[in-house]
């Protein structure tokens, strides 16, 4: 049960490690290096446009990949 407990800990080791800085859509975001709030985003990284400091995205407790399984297609019958 040990073990389980450590790889389980839904979620009490984010509340312990802190705020971590990342670019949250739909809220207002600010860069940490100039103060300004005009940004580049991209597909992993959000890059501000004037001192090009870049922040990763948040993108909530979605997670997952952007792979997804196709259906499987069935030969036409000849």
């Amino acid at each position: 049960m040990e073990g389980m407990a450590q790889m389980y800990d839904f979620g009490i080791r984010r509340a312990l490690t802190g705020y971590r800085l990342a670019y949250r859509p739909h809220e207002s975001n600010v860069c940490p290096g100039c103060g300004q709030s005009h940004w580049i985003v991209g597909r992993m990284t959000a890059e501000c446009a004037f001192c090009s400091t870049a922040l990763p995205l948040h993108h909530g407790a979605g997670g997952g990949s952007a792979l997804r399984n196709r259906p499987a297609r069935h030969p036409l019958a000849a």
